[in-house]
């Protein structure tokens, strides 16, 4: 059995083609990239990544690095064995946080390595259910004017979209109301138009908001509020009267099962880059699966098309250009509103490590 020999760690900070904003981030100018590249005693090599808000990568980094010295020597096939002691090595100071970043980005990697060595596209090699999913055109996008929004909408429509998410949690709940009225016009009836909150309101709030928005056969209502008041999202779900998608700041199994029991949601939403990467994303399909909830996905579509591909209760595949797309080959199109999982060996995402190479950063921490 082959064993780790090798960890390179690697972290670029790169410019967004234009200033995105949401209800709770504020104004986000560039992102940060981490990048680990896990290679075995038999020359076999997978890749992991995640990415963050501007300049707040460094303690996901520095985790990583911790973590060589456990790592090295291990058979790289043993992910469980490998995930729980990473999990358990940091439990007492992490459990969450920047720590299931960490696990996320090597789970990915060494999913991806042993996908290789089994010469099979990962989606295949995780249960392989369906190669096409479903996929919606993830706008960030909150002080667009209406003129903008449209315009963006249009362009998505005309790039094989079937489905759309814009983001609400404006100043004022009329403004939201006034674009989603507007959206709903623009796209005509029973087309698929979820709304994303980005954690903007209190539970109150958020409850006002989604009786408001019912009207427009909103398809979700993604993370109305913060996503540690469980049953807040319980409220929410049963008073507001729209389905509920949330969970991509959850970083826990166990903050999904909660999340569950509280019966605060419609569409499970776990994030493979920050809930613990492929090994948690899966089990928490599973749970999904097991309370006949279906599962989406937030950000990074090149690598969790694969995820929704290999479960039988998947749900849309998000896709936004976050930038990304411009350092990595043969990025994910969409066609007729699905997106295809690749036949390419493992997750099949190659960066363009010579195009990313001006964005490193020169460690000083």
């Amino acid at each position: 059995m082959s064993e780790i020999v090798n960890i390179t760690t690697d972290l670029f900070r790169i410019p967004l083609p234009v200033t995105l904003t949401d209800a709770t981030h504020g104004e986000m100018r560039e992102f940060d990239l981490i990048t680990v590249q896990i290679r075995d005693s038999e020359g076999a090599e997978g890749i992991g990544y995640t990415y963050v808000g501007q300049s707040s990568a460094a303690p996901i980094y520095e985790i990583i690095e911790s973590y060589k010295d456990l790592l090295m020597g291990e058979v790289a096939g043993r992910i469980e064995y490998l995930w729980q002691k990473m999990w358990w090595a940091l439990h007492y100071s992490g459990r969450g946080g920047p720590v299931s970043f960490a696990i996320s980005v090597i789970d990915i990697a060494l999913w991806d390595l042993k996908s290789r060595k089994q010469n099979q596209p990962l989606w295949q090699f995780l249960g392989g259910h369906d190669p096409k999913v479903k996929a919606y055109a993830g706008g960030i996008d909150l002080y667009f004017t209406i003129d903008e929004l449209l315009d963006q909408t249009q362009r998505n429509l005309n790039n094989g979209f079937h489905a759309i998410k814009m983001k609400v949690g404006r100043k004022h709940l009329s403004e939201d109301v006034e674009r989603v009225a507007v959206m709903r016009e623009f796209l005509g009836t029973d087309f698929p138009l979820m709304v994303d909150a980005n954690m903007g309101w209190r539970t109150d709030e958020a409850i006002r908001a989604a009786r408001a928005l019912s009207k427009y056969e909103i398809y979700w209502l993604e993370e109305p509020t913060i996503p540690d008041d469980f049953s807040g999202y319980g409220r929410i779900h049963k008073e507001g009267r729209v389905p509920i998608a949330a969970g991509e700041n959850l970083h826990t199994l166990y903050e999904f099962q909660h999340l569950i029991e509280a019966d605060g949601v419609a569409f499970l939403e776990p994030d493979v880059t920050n809930c613990g990467g492929i090994t948690a994303w899966t089990k928490v399909a599973h749970v999904g699966e097991a309370n006949n909830l279906p599962v989406t996905s937030h950000g990074v579509h090149d690598l969790q098309v694969h995820l929704l591909a290999a479960v039988s209760n998947k749900s849309y595949l998000e896709v936004h250009g976050f930038g990304l797309q411009d350092y990595i080959t043969n990025p994910v199109k969409v066609v007729e509103g699905y997106a295809t999982a690749p036949d390419r060996i493992g997750h099949g995402v190659n960066f363009d490590w010579g195009a990313l190479g001006k964005y490193r950063v020169q460690r000083t921490y």
